[in-house]
């Protein structure tokens, strides 16, 4: 075959192949980890927090970013107001029961939302209509219809879920979500509420319902997976290849009880195996692990070493015959690139002659923004002091610095002023402490097993929290013995859990302000409650 003839084929292959590229279609990719991730037990964040996360997001490419519940408490509705405020490419969403103060609360805090979207719910499986709502099968279906049709006065992008559709019966399911999708529901989700779910058993269930509903044409089917048995992800993708085409998810898995299907698992599965899925995501992946930092840094729930996709030892290899695999050809262990997700991030090179124009550059690229000069120079003066301490100073390091400060605020009404610990061989470890409380300065010294623990009980000496510590992790920021010791402190204190976040070189001061931080949290701050939970 002459050299012309093989470029003629060459040619038909690509063309071929950008056709097939062409026609797939959509996944679209609902993010709740500002909703669902943040009823993880002691995950609630700030309304700065949330914009913080929206905006990477954003940034993400994500499709549907869902805010949170707006009638939960007002510093929901406050945060679901402030995300739809500022973000402008992805569509903002709050959830709402089937209910008419639900609803309406929702659409006022979506007002200002360049795209807006009202999920609507109500259980539908036996033993949660009997149980739970007291109420008849009929009784479910005209108050679905009606919560459509309400939700409607403020947005033609309406989405319905049937709670608890995987142990729903399903002559029920194709009834309601009829009714629904007539009503104006244009996105139809089916919820494994309790994560009960077998991946051939869900796909199935989605595939029936399409086959079976006369409108089903009429709305996307989407489908919103938890963790409870490890199958989250694989029901969902189970349900994407049964023509499901929006899968609504979490970075990092967060979510209550075992959490839910982790965004950059989906999004990797289905671009990795685009020989399999006929569809594709909108994702910039490369963002991937920049959000898995900062959901990880602000809620203080730290990423396993080996969690897929974002896992620090995701791409390492320690076996010799893979190590000489890898050498040889990446493909023969790597079935993704390093880079692709986004662990080839530029680092900061800035340093302690740095300027703040530089600083406040950088910051906005990692979708950090200040609200005032004063945010500004107070967040650049704690980046000097950092860059004394440490010789390089990674996104990692600027995110922890920031999310420190917020936590650090002036509307912390206990704070550290000093300490002070000595820790000798043959000696008990001790530690004395001084903390502001609304202005008044109280000292206490203590000795303990540690130097943490003496630090951690002359903190109790002076406020009698009566708390429970569940649980104290430590984690590097970054590499090197330089590095940021990041501490997380989880306490319990009337059922009400919270978690503290702090961040220091010194790994004895990151965990008092970790632990006085959830203080602050626990004794102060207004309990947040879902209504509902699906």
């Amino acid at each position: 075959m002459s050299s012309s003839n093989n470029k003629s084929v060459s040619d038909k292959t690509m063309n071929e192949s950008k056709s097939e590229i062409k026609s797939k279609e959509k996944l679209i990719i609902f993010d709740t980890t500002l909703r669902d991730g943040e009823q993880s037990p002691g995950a609630s964040m700030t309304r700065d927090e949330k914009v913080r996360i929206a905006k990477a997001l954003e940034k993400l490419r994500v499709d549907i970013i869902e805010a949170g519940f707006p009638v939960a408490s007002q510093g929901d509705f406050e945060s679901v107001q402030a995300v739809a405020s500022v973000i402008t490419e992805s569509t903002v969403c709050g959830l709402a029961r089937a209910l008419d103060k639900d609803i309406d609360r929702a659409g006022e805090a979506l007002k200002a939302a360049n795209s807006s979207r009202i999920h609507t719910f109500i259980a539908t499986s036996p033993i949660h209509m009997k149980k739970k709502l007291r109420m008849q099968p009929d009784q479910v279906v005209e108050q679905a219809i009606k919560a459509v049709k309400r939700a409607r006065g403020f947005t033609d992008n309406v989405e319905f879920s049937p709670e608890d559709a995987g142990r729903s019966e399903i002559d029920f399911l194709c009834r309601i979500i009829e009714a629904t999708i007539a009503a104006g529901a244009s996105t139809i989700n089916i919820p494994d509420t309790v994560g009960y779910n077998m991946p051939m058993q869900f796909g199935e269930l989605i595939r029936v319902l399409r086959e079976r509903i006369p409108n089903s044409d009429k709305a996307v089917f989407s489908v919103h997976c938890h963790n409870d048995l490890g199958l989250a992800v694989a029901n969902s993708l189970a349900a994407v290849s049964n023509g499901a085409r929006q899968v609504e998810c979490t970075i990092n898995g967060l979510g209550e009880r075992a959490g839910n299907a982790a965004l950059e698992e989906i999004v990797m599965g289905v671009r990795t195996r685009n020989d399999y899925f006929s569809c594709e995501t909108n994702i910039d992946t490369t963002q991937i692990v920049t959000c898995s930092k900062l959901v990880s840094n602000i809620t203080g729930f730290p990423v396993q070493p080996n969690k897929a996709v974002v896992g620090i030892n995701a791409f390492a290899h320690e076996a010799g015959i893979h190590q000489d695999g890898v050498l040889k050809s990446r493909e023969t262990y790597e079935i993704m690139r390093a880079e692709d997700v986004g662990w080839a991030a530029n680092r900061m090179v800035l340093g302690k002659h740095s300027g703040r124009n530089a600083f406040r550059a950088r910051l906005d690229e990692l979708g950090v923004a200040f609200g005032s000069e004063e945010e500004l120079n107070d967040a650049f003066s704690k980046f000097k002091a950092l860059a004394d301490k440490k010789h390089e100073i990674f996104d990692e390091d600027l995110q922890a610095l920031v999310t420190d400060a917020s936590l650090n605020s002036e509307s912390e009404r206990i704070k550290l002023v000093s300490l002070r610990v000595c820790a000798e061989t043959g000696e008990i470890p001790n530690s004395s402490i001084t903390l502001s409380i609304d202005g008044d300065e109280k000292q206490a010294y203590s000795e303990g097993d540690g130097t943490v623990d003496a630090s951690f009980k002359a903190v109790e000496s002076i406020i009698n929290s009566a708390t429970e510590l569940q649980l104290y992790s430590v984690n590097n920021i970054t590499s090197g013995t330089d590095s940021q010791g990041e501490v997380t402190v989880r306490l319990c204190k009337d059922g009400n859990i919270v978690n503290g976040q702090g961040a220091d070189t010194d790994i004895i001061t990151a965990s008092v302000k970790a632990y006085i931080n959830a203080l602050n949290k626990i004794m102060f701050s207004t309990d947040r409650a879902h209504p509902q939970t699906r």
